[in-house]
């Protein structure tokens, strides 16, 4: 399967442009990327464009060659709108439901401390925000997490975009009724950095960010318009410098006459390039709680925006796993929620005590894992295994 290219430049070589600067900047320039239409013939396994944004269904990208079904999401992510909403990602509505049941549990627990949550493009406490919550869900409810990211979408998408032994976080937002928007922005890495930190980094590695982290959301109730779901400026992604134009005032009102809206339905998935325009919307509803699960999910050769005691998660999910495996589950369904807990990669460590045996690394806690479920290993070997390959990881 072969993919047209871009009919502007992503952005300029590295050798012609090394650094760049908020006077690289033209809107003009920002126009003619944006304003194109989608080409729905170009992606073969989508469902749907509207506004200019793909809509794929998950029955349908379940039943397609897993390979190619990744090349034409890398397309899309990368040389296309930069996002996609997968329709049907969590099937089981149950499966949503006990995860809703835990992020309130963690939110009522969370006020009832009286914590308050900042958040990065909002007002602090104008959401509700649980921040690491991947690691707080296992531990309040392991099986409740386990059948929520034994989730195949979160798995196809995010190891098309990052490939193996990717890390997934999770931040939970719930905008209530008359939460503000947020400000338009790129996220994470370049886009938490001020226009003149990021301007010290050369062009290559703004080309760079993007692909490092996947940036998707699942919503755990029906999102209508009103109620503020993302907003996006499709195709924005390829704008080269657009780490020092989204704050600046002229592309800000761009955003904010251009950019497209789309509701979503109780466990619709949408997955985007962070490089992509976008913010929250407002919640102009009158009783929705928009909750969102908002996944970050960065490439092993990254480093992860929160910090996830993955030994603790994986201790916590084994006897589910343990217990899913004698049950009779996929491999598919363990690798997924393998994923999703234990650490893939198995860097930094200390050589001196972990040096490479059969290979050119030593197993992650994810091979430790995979050992441990074939071998049938009991809770309490696999949590001393863990705690001693931790050990050795240290300086």
């Amino acid at each position: 399967m072969s993919f047209p290219t871009a009919s502007t430049p992503v952005q300029p070589s590295a050798r012609q442009r090394p650094w760049l600067s908020e006077q690289d900047c033209d809107l003009d320039a920002f126009r003619a990327l944006v304003e194109r239409t989608t080409d729905r013939s170009a992606y073969p396994h989508a469902s749907a464009v509207e506004r200019n944004v793909l809509l794929y269904d998950a029955d349908r990208l379940a039943l397609s060659d897993r390979r190619e079904a990744q090349t034409e999401l890398v397309h899309a992510l990368a040389d296309g709108p930069g996002i996609v909403v997968v329709r049907g990602a969590f099937p089981d509505p149950a499966v949503v439901d006990r995860a809703t049941a835990v992020f309130d549990a963690l939110i009522a627990q969370q006020r009832a401390t009286g914590a308050a949550s900042g958040d990065h493009f909002a007002k602090p406490g104008a959401n509700d925000r649980v921040w690491n919550a991947l690691e707080k869900a296992a531990l309040h409810d392991p099986r409740a997490f386990a059948d929520y990211y034994a989730n195949d979408v979160i798995a196809l998408v995010s190891a098309a975009w990052l490939g193996p032994g990717y890390q997934v976080t999770s931040q939970v937002n719930v905008v209530n009724p008359g939460g503000a928007a947020q400000t338009v922005h790129r996220d994470y890495h370049l886009g938490f950095l001020s226009n003149e930190a990021a301007a010290a980094y050369p062009a290559h590695v703004h080309h760079l960010s993007p692909v490092l982290t996947l940036q998707g959301a699942v919503a755990h109730c029906d999102m209508p318009v009103e109620s503020g779901p993302t907003l996006y400026l499709p195709h924005s992604q390829k704008y080269g410098p657009g780490y020092l134009a989204w704050r600046l005032p002229e592309f800000q009102a761009y955003f904010e006459e251009h950019h497209v809206q789309l509701p979503l339905a109780k466990g619709d998935a949408v997955f985007f390039n962070p490089a992509l325009f976008h913010a929250a919307g407002a919640n102009r509803s009158a009783d929705i709680r928009r909750m969102a699960n908002l996944l970050q999910v960065s490439s092993a050769f990254g480093r992860a925006m929160e910090t996830v005691d993955r030994e603790t998660v994986t201790a916590a999910v084994y006897p589910v796993l343990l217990r899913a495996r004698a049950e009779g589950a996929g491999e598919q369904w363990q690798e997924n929620v393998i994923a999703a807990s234990a650490e893939g990669y198995p860097f930094p460590t200390n050589l001196d005590d972990d040096p490479p045996v059969d290979g050119l690394a030593p197993p992650s806690q994810a091979d430790l894992v995979r050992r441990a479920l074939h071998e049938g290993w009991t809770v309490r070997t696999l949590r001393e295994a863990l705690r001693a390959g931790a050990e050795r990881r240290e300086s």
